[in-house]
């Protein structure tokens, strides 16, 4: 397919409820897209990518800001400067053009995201059916903010309970960690739970998190600092519950070494993270070869992330729920028509490309910034 435009468009999204982890309260996010014209044959669509890259470098080295230069200064331009010469643009293309920038895998995933929809979207095709998707729906779990007190902790789990979801997810640190579990676990029972602690934790906090093996919970999340596999295998000889790694899945390459290491029993695929879906597919493909499972983790998506996130969640290997929540979870207005959850799962898109795109009123309102790529570069 030929590139004929690219524009990076950033939305303001306040969120319902403030979303408190142990690195940061988010009241709203700022997701960029990436749209791309495409052409082939005499047809023009548009894909659409988003990056996950939050306002402040807090949960990962890149942010916003940096993420919308990175792509208007060497990304974008260097994908545009192999179609120049004559190359084909396909979403595989995207990561050989750009691997000389160090880094950056969440912008770099966006702008895969954005091809990889205008090409299915020219082949007719939906992202279920190019990854061999045969399920209809994936069950749906919601992560659960740090709350300011346990009655409000159990107010947001109840009503999700209520609301239907396949699993709960509370979010942990010092402090808020061992009574928010027990309190939950006393209310609603033999719900399926699990923490997140976001690296809050070193491993000579391991007594203090063996007393959560007693609750029976899925797995703990990230315990200790991304960048140290070593302790984190070290700690799962201590502890019983499973360990899941986040924040240290960076890529194919990091995911090899936690499996090696034994560092993770689980592992939560993000796409933006690794960057992209097709490091995401070959994340999955490895972790099922070892017989680790993965499932899919949540950035706080627009519509057209949570579409995306929701087809690859629908891989044998994702044996656990996903944070794939319904829009409503976090805005009250999302840019596409509105993911839906009932009776604790989320269907699979199955329009061309990733089955949404953005409703033209809802993108125009909630705009902030615009930038047309190709047009500065001519």
């Amino acid at each position: 397919m030929h590139i004929d435009r690219v524009e990076l468009i950033t939305v303001r999204m306040p969120l319902v409820h403030p979303f408190t982890t142990s690195f940061s309260t988010q009241t709203e996010r700022r997701p960029l897209l990436v749209r791309v014209t495409a052409t082939r044959d005499g047809r023009t669509v548009t894909g659409w990518g988003e990056c996950v890259a939050l306002a402040d470098p807090s949960y990962s080295p890149e942010y916003l800001d940096g993420a919308r230069e990175m792509l208007r200064r060497f990304l974008v331009p260097s994908l545009l400067d192999w179609q120049a010469a004559g190359h084909t643009v396909t979403p595989e293309v995207v990561a050989t053009t750009t691997a000389h920038v160090v880094g950056h895998r969440m912008a770099k995933g966006a702008l895969e995201m954005a091809v990889l929809d205008a090409g299915l979207r020219l082949d007719d095709r939906a992202f279920a059916d190019h990854l061999g998707v045969t399920r209809d729906v994936v069950p749906s779990g919601v992560s659960v903010g740090i709350e300011s007190s346990i009655p409000d902790l159990l107010a947001q789990v109840g009503g999700f309970l209520d609301e239907g979801y396949a699993r709960i997810k509370l979010k942990i640190q010092p402090g808020w960690d061992i009574e928010p579990v027990r309190a939950v676990r006393e209310r609603f029972g033999d719900v399926p739970l699990q923490v997140d602690a976001n690296t809050a934790y070193q491993l000579s906090d391991a007594p203090l998190l063996r007393r959560l093996d007693p609750f029976d919970l899925l797995l703990i999340e990230q315990p200790l600092a991304e960048d140290d596999l070593r302790q984190h295998a070290v700690l799962a000889q201590q502890i019983a519950t499973p360990i899941c790694l986040d924040e240290s899945i960076v890529s194919v390459q990091a995911a090899a070494d936690a499996i090696t290491w034994g560092a993770a029993s689980i592992i939560n695929i993000k796409p933006g993270r690794v960057g992209g879906y097709l490091a995401a597919r070959r994340i999955h493909d490895l972790a099922q070869a070892h017989g680790i499972a993965v499932w899919c983790g949540g950035m706080l998506e627009t519509g057209i992330g949570r579409a995306a996130n929701i087809a690859l969640a629908g891989l044998p290997g994702f044996t656990l729920p996903g944070d794939i929540s319904g829009s409503g979870r976090f805005y009250a207005q999302d840019v596409t028509e509105p993911i839906v959850m009932k009776d604790g799962v989320v269907a699979v898109p199955d329009g061309p490309g990733f089955g949404v795109e953005p409703l033209a009123d809802a993108l125009a309102e909630l705009t902030v910034d615009a930038v047309d790529v190709t047009a500065r570069r001519g």
